[in-house]
């Protein structure tokens, strides 16, 4: 499957017997309930609500965002568990979307991923383009998971990621790329994390220039022109953020353009800048 699909396509899949599963992974990390809130206002009919803290995240360390970030990534096992509940088996067509240019939904797209499923899409253009389309919403909170199937079946982990220490290892032999806006990146301000800068060598491409103005992906070509020449030609590909999150668009970016899947550190600008033995760069 193809890592979007647009708002009519979706509508197309929507009326065949095996509709998709739909997750709506709406989030706003200043008010973690807001999502809540918008999905009970409105979201796509069926939908389910993936909540970035408590399904798309793990429990965070004891030790504090040092050990794992803000968002560190649940144990599979307990992600085969909610996907279970959630009915998902690896016949099952699912799309994510948000209402915040896709950043959320591509964590989800990312970590069923992570499982080897391939049934997987984000919605271009979030919750706006199904509304531009004509399609219809559905009002009302959230259902609560139940225990709709057996847990997903458990392979090897089918997308790569890396630790801190790994990566304090191979600094200067891969590509990395940090996907936050540029004053976070250069230092100029530090909203939600330990120190300001950025890891040693990492370049950025903040996830937002992915986007046309109307919240769609660019084209594919355009996606190309403005992505090779961050890459370092051979080497591995190294995607970082603040938390592990928007690093997953920049990776759901460079799928739809053909540019390869990468590796994820998904401790990411929250776990590095916490430790303060790790180096940082400014400027």
């Amino acid at each position: 499957m193809k890592p979007l699909i647009s708002a009519s396509e979706l509508q197309v899949l929507a009326r065949q017997d095996q509709a998709p599963l739909i997750l709506d992974c709406s989030f706003d990390l200043f008010d973690v309930s807001a999502g809540e809130r918008a999905f009970e206002a409105g979201h796509l009919p069926g939908a389910r609500y993936a909540h970035l803290d408590r399904d798309l995240s793990g429990p965070k360390s004891p030790r504090g965002p040092v050990e794992g970030g803000r968002h560190p990534l649940p144990a599979r096992s307990e992600w085969a568990a909610r996907l279970g509940q959630w009915g998902i088996t690896p016949q099952t067509t699912v799309v994510a979307y948000d209402a915040q240019g896709g950043c959320y939904a591509a964590r989800a797209w990312w970590m069923l991923r992570w499982m080897g499923h391939e049934a997987v899409a984000v919605l271009d253009g979030g919750l706006a383009a199904w509304v531009a389309a004509g399609g219809a919403l559905e009002t009302g909170a959230a259902a609560t998971p139940g225990t709709a199937g057996p847990d997903y079946p458990m392979g090897d982990a089918a997308m790569a990621t890396v630790s801190a220490q790994e990566l304090a290892k191979r600094l200067g032999r891969v590509s990395l790329v940090d996907a936050r806006a540029g004053e976070r990146y250069r230092g100029e301000t530090e909203p939600l994390d330990t120190r300001a800068g950025h890891i040693p060598g990492a370049v950025n491409r903040f996830f937002k220039d992915n986007l046309q103005s109307d919240g769609r992906f660019k084209p594919v070509e355009t996606l190309r022109a403005e992505w090779t020449p961050l890459l370092q030609t051979g080497a591995e590909v190294v995607h970082q953020c603040g938390s592990g999150v928007t690093a997953c668009h920049n990776l759901l970016a460079l799928a739809h353009a053909g540019l390869g899947e990468g590796t994820l550190y998904p401790g990411s600008w929250s776990e590095w800048s916490a430790d303060p033995a790790r180096p940082v760069a400014v400027g």
